[in-house]
């Protein structure tokens, strides 16, 4: 491979800055489209070029995809010495680490890594010996605890100090057994890898000082994603030479669920107090339009570096927001509006990407491209029908229809689990083959019922009886919304998912609510056949259209959260009302209002050139029609930014909360206007400390604030501080925190 010279002159002056820093502690603080990934291979090559043995450098990324990228940068520009960078995911640097030393801490080097259906059957064992109900208990739940205790660095020990209540209690039961269960059989999970590879860190001298003196740079890409075990790893590790490196943008840390923690960026400044700041702030991706409507929505959050992107690039078009009635006018705007821009040859379907907050919010427009055959891909996810939870209760529901139907029995006979298991499916087969019956018969069989043990017997007669019901509301001409509620509570399916506290079962749950939207639908229209089957069939066509899915040149669907480091010449981001986006889950937190304003500002720098938001005046959830008001983060956006989409009517246009309201013009369109200084709201609080402000305190020392909230005729402060303290949450009253 041919090496491409060391040429910085491409670059800008804070690039240049940060790839030419001569070593100490760097954070990069960089924007969404501003070359982050340039400066990081760039400064990398340099430090190559300049003598650095390639082995002395360890490079960390979060995903393979990134990690293989900047590999391949790094080649393009240093050659094959690019080979010998120590470069990967946490997780796979970690097990390398633990590979080559974990012998030091009592870890053979030969162990296993167990993933996700081997720690789950581990759980579920545990369960079973215990005695502990896995409906009331859900593995996955308590799985998803142990995680985050061993996120936080916490053994079995400590998490047991600190248990309380009822689950938290069990979960530390059961952690204990859980790692005995793993150290036993030489395995570690996936938390494991890096909560093991810092405790090597701090408990092995020798390999610490070995590791430590070894790698001469260390470089963590995305920062902000990190955890408190991948913060204290990086710290560890480049402590002798203290050439860390660390790149991210705190406006962009939207992975909180999964365990990230923006405040560590403001903690880096804390315990590395000498450390160089650069902000990359020129945007090489967007138009100045969108990127100051998106600095106008996540301005508002108070634990956030102030910066503002710009660019070169022009004022670009305005921001185009629209009201629709529903989410099935919502979908027809955008199919209308990508089809409109095609056919005048302004656009490839490949120029488009429609972006939403839930997978269940995909249904809508799945349908309608293919209804209307737009070529599209949804990445990130399946689609809508082909979704587990969705084909388990279509399954179901064909089943009522139709009791011969073998298929759709196989698929939920043992969902969710009833102690149908795979022998007693091969003992209901032989009887219904010597009676020449269908399996649900066999399975109805009362005298035949008897042969199996009791939880079994339960089993067989709970789902038949189901069954059996269903079909007597099916002859009474029940609506399918009815049968559907019906399947899905007395199976048993919606406590699963309700008992599992993880956030992929709360998308299950929107997908089946989602569900239910469609057979809604589907029962209030005005054809005259209504029946079950009629609505089976529909289904069958919409999931087996083609819809020409795999062509390059389709429009992208996927969530907010899996657009992260991607770009579209034109985007919509849909839903944008209270409750949908920002999620309700969401309104009743200060931090998870905050992440969702920043999956907010994700979503709005993906574009580039055009920039669309829609939303309803109706939406259907839960089966419901639903009145919520339109997003904040909407009314965030100054009128000087925005359009009006073509194709939407606003007949009650809301108040603005910045002061902006939706005016009728003669036109019958409709315009923004300032409101009077009278229906400005004031500010009713002053918060005593700003956000970045350092402050002491009589026990911890100085630190950063990350975030200050009224509570009460008081002020809740959240201040980073250095070491082993962390980030505290104190009320000023008894903190009495002063200004440094």
């Amino acid at each position: 491979m041919s090496v491409v010279p060391l040429d910085v002159s491409t670059l800008n002056p804070r690039q240049s800055e940060a790839v030419l820093h001569p070593g100490g502690p760097l954070m990069i603080v960089a924007g969404a489209g501003s070359g982050k990934t340039k400066v990081i291979t760039t400064r990398i090559a340099r430090l190559i070029n300049e003598g650095c043995p390639p082995y002395r450098i360890l490079a960390v990324t979060f995903t393979n995809k990134a990690a293989k990228e900047m590999r391949e940068r790094i080649e393009h520009l240093v050659g094959d010495r690019a080979k010998d960078i120590w470069m990967g995911t946490f997780h796979s640097v970690c097990a390398r680490l633990l590979r080559m030393d974990g012998a030091a801490i009592g870890i053979d080097r030969n162990f296993v890594v167990y993933d996700d259906g081997d720690q789950l059957t581990l759980v579920r064992d545990l369960l079973k010996a215990k005695g502990m109900d896995d409906k009331s208990l859900q593995p996955r739940g308590v799985l998803a605890e142990i995680s985050r205790a061993k996120e936080k660095l916490m053994g079995p020990e400590k998490y047991s100090e600190n248990a309380s209540g009822f689950f938290e209690r069990a979960v530390a039961s059961i952690y204990k057994d859980y790692q005995a269960r793993l150290n036993a059989a030489n395995a570690l999970d996936f938390d494991d890898l890096l909560f093991k590879s810092v405790r090597l860190l701090e408990q092995a001298d020798a390999v610490r000082e070995k590791l430590q003196e070894k790698f001469l740079h260390v470089l963590v890409d995305e920062y902000q994603d990190v955890n408190f075990s991948q913060y204290r790893l990086a710290d560890l590790i480049a402590a002798k030479h203290r050439n860390l490196t660390v790149v991210g943008d705190d406006d962009q840390s939207i992975y909180g669920w999964r365990g990230a923690d923006v405040g560590l960026m403001m903690r880096f400044s804390i315990d590395h107090p000498d450390a160089t700041l650069i902000t990359l702030d020129q945007n090489y991706r967007s138009t100045e339009r969108i990127l100051n409507a998106a600095h106008a929505v996540v301005r508002h959050n108070r634990s956030r570096n102030d910066k503002q992107l710009w660019t070169d690039k022009g004022a670009g078009a305005l921001i185009s927001i629209g009201e629709v009635g529903t989410e099935n006018e919502e979908a027809i705007v955008v199919v209308n509006t990508i089809q409109r821009e095609v056919r005048t040859g302004r656009r490839n379907y490949g120029d488009f990407s429609v972006l939403y907050r839930t997978n269940a919010q995909s249904r809508a427009v799945e349908e309608a491209f293919l209804t209307r055959s737009v070529p599209h891909i949804l990445l990130g996810g399946q689609r809508f029908y082909d979704r587990k939870e969705i084909k388990d209760m279509i399954a179901y529901l064909r089943l009522v229809w139709n009791p011969l139907d073998e298929v759709s029995l196989r698929r939920i006979i043992n969902v969710p689990a009833r102690a149908i298991g795979p022998g007693a499916i091969t003992k209901i087969e032989e009887h219904a083959n010597k009676n020449a019956i269908s399996l649900l018969r066999a399975m109805q069989d009362s005298a035949f019922q008897q042969e199996f043990n009791k939880k079994t017997q339960s089993g067989l007669k709970g789902l038949t009886a189901l069954i059996e019901d269903a079909q007597m509301m099916v002859a009474a001409e029940v609506p399918v919304t009815k049968i559907l509620r019906e399947i899905m509570q007395r199976s048993g399916y919606l406590d699963e998912l309700r008992a599992d506290r993880t956030e992929e079962a709360q998308s299950r749950l929107e997908n089946l609510q989602e569900l239910v939207n469609v057979t809604a639908q589907f029962d209030a229209r005005q054809e005259e056949d209504k029946s079950l089957g009629a609505f089976l069939e529909g289904v069958a066509l919409i999931s087996d259209i083609d819809g020409l899915k795999d062509d390059a040149d389709g429009v992208k669907l996927m969530t907010l959260h899996s657009s992260k480091g991607l770009e579209f010449p034109v985007v919509f981001l849909l839903g944008l009302e209270e409750g949908v986006f920002p999620h309700s889950r969401a309104l009743g937190s200060d931090s998870e209002l905050e992440e969702e304003r920043r999956l907010c500002y994700v979503g709005m720098t993906r574009a580039q050139e055009e920039l669309y938001l829609t939303y309803a005046r109706r939406r259907s959830q839960y089966g419901q029609a639903n009145f919520n008001a339109r997003s904040r983060f909407i009314d965030d956006i100054p009128r000087e930014y925005i359009d009006q989409m073509v194709g939407t009517t606003m007949e009650t246009p809301p108040i603005n909360r910045t002061g902006m309201r939706l005016e009728q013009m003669r036109t019958g369109e409709y315009a923004i206007t300032d409101t009077t200084s009278a229906e400005k709201p004031k500010p009713s609080w002053t918060p005593p400390f700003n956000v970045g402000q350092k402050v002491t305190h009589k026990k911890f020392g100085i630190g950063i604030v990350v975030a200050c909230n009224p509570v009460k005729g008081d002020a809740e402060v959240t201040v980073a501080f250095p070491g082993a303290v962390g980030i505290k949450k104190l009320m000023q009253s008894f903190a009495k925190l002063e200004a440094v």
